[in-house]
């Protein structure tokens, strides 16, 4: 094997003499970079990384707040402290998202430094997709050289789910900026067995714990395996140093838990998404085991259960991240990543224990693994755009597998394994093209043809001459890339709003895996709803009539489309349409509830009339407004800059606040408005949970008022008793 170490000499040499090194202006060692390094090495990635920027950048405020409901707890972190802190929805702190606050931060900075808008939300999430690659970058050209790095970097910018991702305001663009700090921190302690850089690794474990809980420890076992067998020091003393850092992940993630669980719950906001008021119950529960098992308390229901199940959230098993509603988010490359895992094992397989090469496939290949595994298998709440954490390991195997093949390109089977690389890249770039025909229908075929003609030329490398060879490498990267590219570009092309968004063309709808569109249901059942107190009829699960309903009148028809049917027939008129259990994510007219569940996933368009009336004298009370689910609840606060209560959390199932407390809070003044409609009315779909007898209370008591096709019921206004 061919010996390449760039960097295993002194990290910073002494300077040459003419070369822009430490006496030189900071501008110039930006440019030129390290010393040794050759005249296009730093230009290069300086470019690159600028073009990876601005590509994110470009149409970002088509996606306007994107996911509403972190958008509205940044505009509430940007106006409050203590919502800061708590990752509270709101500023007058009545619940939390059902995350921890680390990924709202750097958002809520940045409104409170800048205003609330869409650019202010978002481009602290370009900026995140920027560090990862500079990262990315630095971990791998640091033993297998620049080439190997751009490589990488062009591979991550180029995969749909990150371009996706880090333009959208979820936890996973922080959380994926972290793993891949985390594994970067790894690989430097295993070059000497330095303790500061495993605390450091401990330290950025713990604040994507804080970002996305348990999913931040995913990583884990591969990576303490590997520094326990090959880490360059004594075994004590390596158990010592990963003692060290799980201190270190502890403090990191847990003075923030230690804080929350110790502060009276008196005088702090609900824990969203759990069903005691506790982060711990969130942590280990709903965003815990319960995404591995389904069992999910105050979710939605879970998925697959099991190897090869199918669910709500999709089909479970070996090949879930190749199928129809995952593989065009990550897959392009993951085969082309396996293989070169497998060859970059082997090509490693006699140096020594600490060689430095076999630990970085083993590290970026282990956190691969362990995390597509988990994804595979998990059977409760899944979405496609989780797959994003995959991405920067994804892009470190390619750049690092491709670059030590091409070092022993002079050996037959180097060139037979890339060549295999790329016609199994382009096979699949076909395959998955394929599920989007009417998609730049022509591009299937060049990939396919230019990936098997690239294929050829590598096979025989050992026997062309360099020109031929070139073009060969250069058709074949073309190939490879070109089916992400086109769907990449898809993605930056393309506002994503909602809770559920997927990157390349067809990400128009919110539709999660598993679920189909309107009119592709399977099965029908009805059920009678008799009036508009009617909580948990079909069709009906909040209680409260649909927008613009007279009081006393139950919906004509309401019909939910998705995996299934279930149209509920009742007394009124008119007709009401949602997508059961999501849909396809369309918005509602004025004032209407977009997405499925009534605004559970999307939230509500507020006209300027809903508007003007929720601000009228909003500052006169703690809330504006109370709605059922923190996505229907966020559209309001959005458009107004008000604190608006978000009854029952995230999917209106959240015990909180409790009836006795709202009619508590409505006696003291403290809600004006009670906005009709939204969530799962608690306790399921339907039933008696507290959102649910919350609504039937207000539409009882109190006054309705419409404001531009929407209905709202005036908290102020006891309604009128007829004798």
């Amino acid at each position: 094997m061919t010996t390449f170490d760039p960097v295993h000499a002194p990290a910073r040499p002494d300077t040459p003499p003419g070369h822009a090194g430490a006496g030189a202006s900071l501008p110039r060692r930006l440019w030129r970079g390290r010393p040794g390094d050759a005249p296009w090495v730093r230009p290069a990635f300086l470019a690159l990384l600028l073009a990876l920027t601005l590509a994110y950048l470009w149409n970002l405020s088509a996606s306007g707040y994107a996911n509403s409901f972190y958008s509205a707890a940044a505009q509430a972190g940007g106006s409050s402290w203590k919502a800061f802190f708590f990752g509270s929805l709101d500023a007058a702190n009545a619940i939390t998202v059902d995350k921890p606050p680390a990924a709202l931060w750097p958002m809520a900075l940045s409104v409170r430094i800048f205003g609330l808008s869409s650019w202010a939300i978002l481009v602290p999430q370009v900026l995140m997709g920027t560090a990862t690659a500079a990262v990315l970058y630095a971990a791998v050209r640091r033993r297998f050289g620049a080439a190997a790095g751009l490589i990488t970097m062009t591979v991550f910018a180029l995969t749909p789910v990150a371009a996706l991702m880090f333009r959208f305001n979820n936890p996973d663009a922080l959380l994926t900026l972290l793993m891949t700090v985390t594994v970067y921190c790894v690989l430097r302690a295993m070059e000497h067995g330095r303790t500061k850089w495993l605390v450091w690794a401990g330290v950025t474990v713990g604040l994507a714990f804080l970002s996305k809980t348990l999913q931040a420890f995913l990583i884990l076992p591969p990576l303490a395996v590997l520094y326990a067998v090959c880490a360059p020091v004594p075994v004590r003393r390596r158990f010592g140093q990963l003692g060290l850092s799980a201190l270190a992940v502890l403090v990191a993630g847990g003075w923030w838990v230690a804080v929350v669980e110790l502060w009276p719950a008196a005088s702090r906001p609900y824990i969203g998404g759990s069903q005691h008021n506790s982060f711990l119950e969130l942590t280990f529960g709903y965003n815990g085991l319960g995404r591995l098992n389904g069992e999910e308390t105050g979710s939605v229901g879970g998925g697959g259960g099991g190897r090869g199940g199918g669910g709500q959230w999709g089909e479970t098993g070996i090949g879930r991240m190749f199928n129809a509603e995952i593989g065009a988010q990550i897959s392009w490359l993951l085969p082309a990543a396996l293989i070169l895992l497998v060859a970059g094992l082997w090509l490693t397989r006699r140096t020594e224990r600490t060689d430095t090469a076999r630990a970085a496939f083993l590290a970026w290949g282990g956190s691969l693994l362990m995390t597509a595994t988990v994804f595979s298998f998990m059977a409760g709440i899944f979405h496609q755009y989780y797959t994003v954490a995959l991405a920067p390991y994804l892009a470190a195997l390619t750049g690092m597998g491709v670059t030590v093949l091409w070092e022993e390109r002079a050996r037959w089977w180097a060139g037979a394994v890339l060549a295999v690389t790329v016609a199994a890249t382009a096979y699949w770039a076909y395959v998955l093209l394929g599920r989007t025909p009417d998609y730049q229908p022509w591009l299937r075929t060049a990939v396919l043809v230019a990936g098997l003609v690239a294929a050829a030329g590598l096979a025989l490398a050992a026997r062309l001459g360099r020109p031929l060879v070139l073009a060969a490498v250069v058709l074949g990267f073309a190939a490879s890339l070109a089916g992400p590219a086109a769907y990449t570009v898809s993605t930056l092309n393309t506002g994503h709003q909602g809770s559920i968004v997927t990157a390349g063309p067809s990400s128009g709808g919110m539709r999660p895996p598993g679920t189909q569109g309107q009119g592709q249901g399977q099965g029908q059942g009805q059920g009678q709803g008799t009036s508009r107190q009617g909580a948990g009829q079909p069709g009906n699960p909040t209680g409260l009539p649909p927008t613009g309903t007279p009081p006393g009148q139950n919906t004509g028809q309401n019909t939910s489309q998705g995996n299934g049917q279930n149209t509920g027939q009742g007394d009124g008129q008119g007709q009401n349409t949602r997508r059961f259990p999501f849909g396809t994510g369309e918005r509602g007219g004025p004032g209407g509830m977009g997405g499925g569940m009534g605004g559970l996933l999307n939230g509500a368009t507020v006209d300027a009339k809903a508007k003007a009336l929720l601000a009228a004298d909003a500052d006169a009370y703690t809330w504006a407004a109370a709605a059922i689910g923190s996505q229907n609840a966020a559209s309001y606060q959005l458009a107004t800059q008000k604190p608006v209560m978000a009854i029952g959390g995230f999917n209106g199932s959240d015990p909180s606040p409790t009836l006795a407390q709202f009619k508590r809070y409505v006696e003291e003044g403290r809600i004006h408005y009670f906005v009709s409609g939204g969530g799962m009315g608690g306790g399921g779909m339907g039933g008696d949970g507290t959102a649910s007898q919350i609504s039937a209370w207000v539409t009882e008591n109190f006054t309705e008022v419409t404001a531009g096709g929407a209905t709202f019921y005036d908290l102020t206004r006891p309604a009128a008793t007829t004798g």
